[in-house]
């Protein structure tokens, strides 16, 4: 690809990868530096092409189409560090073909930058592996939340896998240690989520009736004194629903720095869990190309297995 001058036309030969999205979108990525208004105009006024024809903003790309963008004037972008190597996520890989790949991502490792992070999982990852054409995250985790981060190596896998989240057809489980005597084997929790922000900018979630639907349902696993060990399989995919179905609850996440019981995270730490005790250790869903069923699991991390030996 070439770049984009400030006089001419450029033309473009749409890549597989980029089959399916977007041309607005298409265009957002391809012309950093220029607003999203402009974008807009140019599109609106019929300047962009598709195989010499007009196309509106939401029109969809296919493989061997014929872009013409004309010319643009791009804003001069800051040099960007080079995120270092990271021989860990390589380890981390647990799944990979030419469409998908899967990590059991360590707890303290933001999924991407930004909010004070200038590097995360998907961005060390394109650096590693520069001769990757499409790189893209699937869903996210919670920076303190472990196990199975789902990536798509192709577009038709991205919007595939999305396709099935939004239809409820992949199955996440979630393994969380409370703070409390659970009492109901199974118990499912419908109550929907509201986002805010504190006044330090910090995004928080709340419990609201008039907030985004937000369906949990918590299995018991085993109980000790004082604690008791769920799992979580999440039938909707809002920011901290399960942190903020439970402590809602009045059953905290033992270690959760937002929404948990400080004193008792405290308490935990000096006994040497440094974390939050919430992991993504199963998940199934269809294989976006040939429509297997692809089942994974991510064990328990040693830190939170011997947090549990020292409760026994």
């Amino acid at each position: 690809m070439n770049d984009l001058g400030k006089t001419s036309v450029n033309r473009y030969l749409v890549a597989e990868d980029a089959h399916g999205q977007r041309i607005d979108n298409y265009l957002l990525r391809l012309l950093k530096g220029v607003p999203k208004s402009h974008i807009y105009r140019i599109l609106r006024s019929g300047e962009v092409r598709i195989n010499s024809g007009r196309i509106g903003a939401d029109y969809r790309l296919k493989t061997g189409d014929l872009l013409r963008v004309p010319p643009v004037r791009i804003a001069e972008q800051p040099a960007r560090s080079t995120p270092p190597f990271n021989a860990g996520l390589e380890q981390a890989v647990i799944f990979e073909d030419e469409h998908l790949l899967v990590l059991d991502k360590p707890s303290g490792m933001a999924v991407h930058g930004g909010s004070g992070v200038s590097f995360g999982v998907i961005e060390q990852l394109r650096s590693q592996r520069p001769h990757a054409r499409f790189l893209e995250l699937v869903h996210r985790l919670d920076r303190d939340t472990s196990g199975l981060l789902l990536l798509a190596k192709k577009r038709v896998a991205l919007t595939g896998l999305h396709e099935q989240l939004r239809e409820g057809r992949v199955n996440k489980h979630y393994l969380a240690l409370v703070n409390g005597l659970w009492k109901n084997h199974k118990q499912i929790v419908r109550l929907g989520l509201r986002k805010y922000v504190l006044a330090s900018g910090e995004r928080r979630v709340s419990v609201d009736p008039e907030g985004q639907s937000a369906h949990t349902i918590f299995e018991l696993q085993q109980t000790w004194t004082g604690y008791s060990l769920l799992r979580a399989e999440l039938k909707t995919g809002r920011t901290h629903q399960i942190r903020v179905h439970l402590a809602h609850l009045g059953f905290p996440i033992t270690g959760d720095d937002k929404y948990g019981d400080f004193e008792l995270n405290r308490r935990v730490a000096k006994l040497g869990l440094k974390r939050m005790f919430l992991h993504a250790h199963r998940m199934v869903f269809r294989h976006p190309a040939n429509g297997d069923v692809v089942a994974l699991e991510a064990p328990m991390p040693l830190p939170l297995k011997m947090f549990l030996e020292t409760l026994t």
